[in-house]
């Protein structure tokens, strides 16, 4: 799937919200992005989870690993169309862990796929329990990127959508009493 599909089947699914957000990450937005009316359409997220597959299928992963939950459904089709099989990372406690007998090792090349990246936290927490496993990253792959940040393995986004983002004690919206939505899965 192309970037300009992407977009108008983001736009046709009223997935591109405008108000006052509460991002995952902790950063205020005066948009959102609610991914999950692409991921409730499995005849959307199979050309999305191909178009990503596609870009990684030469660096030979051979395990596809996403953050829960919003990575989930993503990562099982990503895995389905590289023919790999695909874990995901929850919380415990705060910390990220591998729970339901998921494992990685060092012989593990792992594909991280994350629906949309704002500030990249998610994806660096898995980044990180990949490492401390043994395993490596060959790259990250994501639906929307709504800043490029620096994984230090290569990053590809089908969508790029710059969309300023504010910490909350500069947040204009704040300034003005514009009341607060909390639409994340995620708190940092």
């Amino acid at each position: 799937m192309d970037a300009a599909r992407l977009r108008e089947a983001l736009v046709e699914r009223g997935a591109l919200l405008e108000g006052h957000f509460r991002l995952s990450s902790g950063r205020h937005s005066d948009r959102f992005i609610q991914k999950f009316r692409i991921l409730e359409e499995p005849r959307l997220v199979a050309p999305v989870a191909e178009a990503i597959a596609a870009r990684f299928a030469a660096q030979r992963p051979n395990i596809v690993v996403s953050a829960a939950v919003g990575g989930i459904i993503l990562g099982y089709e990503v895995a389905r169309a590289l023919g790999l099989r695909a874990i995901f990372v929850e919380k415990e406690g705060g910390v990220p862990v591998l729970r339901r007998g998921f494992a990685l090792g060092p012989a593990d090349r792992a594909l991280v796929v994350e629906d949309v990246v704002t500030t990249g936290g998610s994806v660096r927490e898995v980044l990180q329990l990949i490492g401390e496993h043994g395993a490596t990253c060959v790259g990250v792959g994501a639906i929307v990127a709504r800043s490029i940040p620096d994984f230090g393995v290569p990053f590809e986004a089908l969508l790029e959508m710059p969309i300023e983002s504010f910490s909350a004690d500069a947040c204009p919206l704040c300034a003005r009493g514009e009341p607060i939505i909390d639409p994340g899965s995620r708190r940092a």
